[in-house]
């Protein structure tokens, strides 16, 4: 029994693009990967979201405690107290008030420094422009060509590409995949079935069996030139055949689907030697490769890329980019600025004794962190 099936007569042959549709859909069918290799060959993670850090949570409510220790001084704040601390005489009064302005000062400061590098989006007459709006295109410059030049520069994605194996790898797997895809019977009859019904659809094209009947007309002819004898009983058969050679040749042309299909075989030694051929030239395949995606990389003007988008941002999406990757930092400063402030206020307080705890404090805190660090 055939493989291909006859087609009637009045069957118009189908247009070349429909047959290359069908072998799509025959290698989509079969060309699968299974779960685990879904798993090896899954993107990688996403970078998770940095986690805020610690001292933030005990940072927060410092500008909240140091309002409340402001609005409480005006009920009381140490009235007449006083203390003697090693012969200097220590007073308390308005402590309280000195320390929490200091405070909400150093965290409002900041706040608004950090505001400013954002607000106003738009240029205002009096407030004028937040940093980062008014040097947007200066700053897509520099990111491009820090990105560019230091992250994904041709020679670094190159040298990357040598150190992860990746292209051995997935190599192998596909050797594995192509091994399995082709030893399936339904892949290889569905195979057979598209080559023999595209051979038959390009030689019931007459201008197909026209040009290869032309073409073979001048090889024979090229081959003949000095041979007359061959060239005359050429014409001596074609003469009593009562066909002209070119007639001669679409007539046996027209036989190669019968042919091709009688010899199908060759397809299942063809597909049982090809895994073992692709390994065989595996070193020139990963050769080639990487010469591809280094000509690839090398054709992109990463540099340009990565700054046409960046100026295709407005000011809104460029905050936003900025503060989603810096947002828990900022917040930190501003925070820290509340702190610092309020060690300010113990130092206008009492200068002297409050400079001296100050530098043990922060000497002791030093010179620990040097130890743990070594």
């Amino acid at each position: 029994m055939n493989i291909l099936e006859n087609k009637k007569e009045n069957e118009q042959p189908e247009p070349e693009d429909s047959h290359f549709a069908k072998l799509g859909t025959i290698l989509s069918n079969y060309l699968e990967f299974d779960e685990t290799e879904k798993k090896n060959t899954s993107a990688l993670k996403p970078a998770q979201k940095p986690k805020a850090p610690a001292i933030l949570r005990f940072l927060k409510p410092v500008p909240w405690i140091l309002l409340g220790v402001f609005l409480f001084s005006f009920f009381w704040d140490f009235p007449e107290w006083s203390a003697n601390f090693f012969g200097h005489q220590l007073s308390y009064e308005g402590i309280l008030r000195i320390i929490s302005v200091s405070g909400m000062i150093g965290f409002l400061t900041n706040w608004i420094a950090i505001t400013m590098l954002f607000r106003p989006l738009k240029k205002r007459p009096l407030l004028g422009q937040g940093l980062v709006p008014a040097h947007k295109e200066r700053i897509a410059y520099r990111l491009a060509t820090a990105v560019s030049d230091d992250l994904i520069n041709p020679d670094l994605i190159k040298k990357k590409i040598g150190e992860s194996k990746a292209i051995s790898r997935y190599r192998k797997m596909a050797i594995r995949h192509v091994e399995r895809v082709t030893s399936k019977k339904e892949f290889r009859d569905d195979l057979k079935i598209w080559l023999i019904d595209y051979v038959k659809s390009m030689i019931e094209n007459p201008e197909f069996r026209k040009k290869v009947s032309s073409h073979l007309l001048d090889e024979l002819d090229d081959a003949l030139q000095d041979r007359m004898i061959e060239r005359a009983a050429l014409k001596t058969y074609t003469y009593f055949r009562g066909k002209t050679l070119q007639d001669f040749i679409e007539e046996l042309l027209e036989k190669v689907p019968v042919s091709a299909e009688k010899n199908i075989s060759f397809l299942e030694d063809y597909l049982d030697e090809l895994p073992a051929s692709i390994q065989h030239n595996s070193e020139k395949i990963d050769d080639l490769i990487t010469l591809a995606l280094f000509k690839l990389i090398n054709q992109l003007n990463v540099k340009l890329l990565v700054e046409e988008n960046l100026r295709k941002y407005d000011e809104q999406k460029l905050e936003s980019m900025i503060r989603n990757a810096t947002n828990e930092q900022l917040r930190t400063i501003q925070y820290l600025g509340a702190l610092l402030g309020t060690i300010g206020g113990f130092v206008i307080w009492e200068p002297v004794l409050s400079l001296i705890v100050l530098t043990l404090l922060f000497g002791s805190v030093y010179i620990t962190d040097q130890m743990l660090y070594r």
